[in-house]
């Protein structure tokens, strides 16, 4: 359990409620959970610049890391085609992978496929199910892809100002705004509180929220003078209570419980606010293809593991069907920006490429 963890190494409240988002993160679970303990531990696992389970930030954005592994693949050779979806996979006589057919009818022919889209993508949707082993298909179907994260994204015209650490005269960035800041999460019972509430298919009435200030570290990301501001949110539920789906009203009075938290903590802030975006779990499985909005693919539940994940049997980034591998956040060993499930399924094709 996460909590003896924690009680093992800390005494301080805030402390271990704050290090106990990290067990939550994107789980629709509880610090109470059985099993939270692992998500902490996957999140503190590597290394940056030779520093143990440090964090950074990528220059540019996230998609500048993307940008940066397809520039590496285009000057080996490899052709890049955005914005073209795959409308299946293409089988041979004998149910093995042969390349894919485009959503406009294109084939393009290979003797290997892989799929970095979740194991309900790639498994439900662009293989015909007929092909598949009935308990693997049910396998994909059972998977726990409940998400409670609603990812906000702020445009500000001035850096947020806290009651615990003022902005300097000058609005320059303070060491504070340069970093991951936790609000809502004094206790663990705060936390668990808010799980609860989307457990019952309301959203947190005071929400854990983690925010970050991108541009304070790189400033090309905003005017002068003016900032984006990254919240990562929960718990929100996929399905309100009663079955009501996430319309404007929804989205829009959760957003208003979230900046009021952050008022409490930030006076200012609400006020200095020009733009908002709002992704809850559906719009993040609309946009994404993440299923259930879940960031991982699919619960980081230590049923969902290891041999497990995504199917017992087949985490080892092979599949039912001859060539073709699975190599996204649904592999082993699960989500986060780690590349592992990447770089482990490309060996595990080259291995088998040099046999065909």
């Amino acid at each position: 359990l996460l909590g003896q963890i924690l009680d093992h190494w800390f005494e301080s409240e805030p402390l271990k409620a704050t290090l106990a988002t990290d067990a939550v993160i994107g789980a629709m679970a509880s610090p109470h959970t059985p099993g939270s303990g692992y998500v902490l531990l996957h999140h503190v696992m590597g290394e940056l610049e030779g520093r143990r389970g440090a964090w950074g930030y990528v220059a540019g954005g996230m998609g500048a890391l993307s940008q940066a592994i397809a520039q590496a693949a285009t000057a080996r050779g490899a052709h890049i085609f955005a914005e073209k979806a795959v409308c299946h996979v293409l089988l041979g006589r004998d149910r093995e992978a042969q390349g894919v057919v485009l959503q406009d009818g294109t084939e393009v022919r290979s003797k290997l496929v892989l799929s970095n889209a979740s194991p309900q993508i790639t498994f439900l949707e662009l293989v015909p199910q007929e092909q598949l082993p009935k308990d693997f298909v049910q396998r994909i179907r059972q998977v726990d892809t409940r998400s409670p994260v609603t990812k906000i994204n702020v445009a500000v015209d001035r850096l947020p100002s806290f009651l615990a650490a003022p902005n300097a005269r000058d609005g320059q960035p303070l060491p504070h705004h340069q970093c991951s800041i936790h609000l809502n999460c004094e206790d663990t019972q705060l936390l668990h509180q808010a799980f609860t509430e989307a457990a019952h298919g309301q959203p947190s009435s005071r929400p854990m929220i983690e925010l970050c200030i991108p541009s304070a570290l790189d400033p090309g990301l905003a005017p002068p003078g003016c900032h984006v501001v990254s919240l990562f949110t929960q718990y929100t539920p996929s399905v309100l209570a009663g079955g009501r789906s996430w319309d404007e009203q929804a989205r829009n009075a959760y957003a208003d419980t979230v900046f009021d938290c952050i008022e409490d903590y930030a006076p200012g802030f609400k006020a200095s606010v020009i733009g908002r975006d709002i992704l809850t779990p559906p719009d993040l499985e609309r946009i994404f293809g993440l299923p259930g909005g879940n960031i991982f693919h699919g619960g980081m539940s230590l049923d969902q593991l290891y041999f497990a994940r995504p199917a017992p049997s087949y985490s080892g980034y092979r599949s039912p069907i001859p060539g073709l591998y699975l190599c996204g956040s649904g592999a082993h060993p699960g989500g986060g920006v780690m590349g592992a499930a990447g770089r482990n399924a490309a060996q595990v094709a080259i291995k088998d490429f040099r046999h065909l």
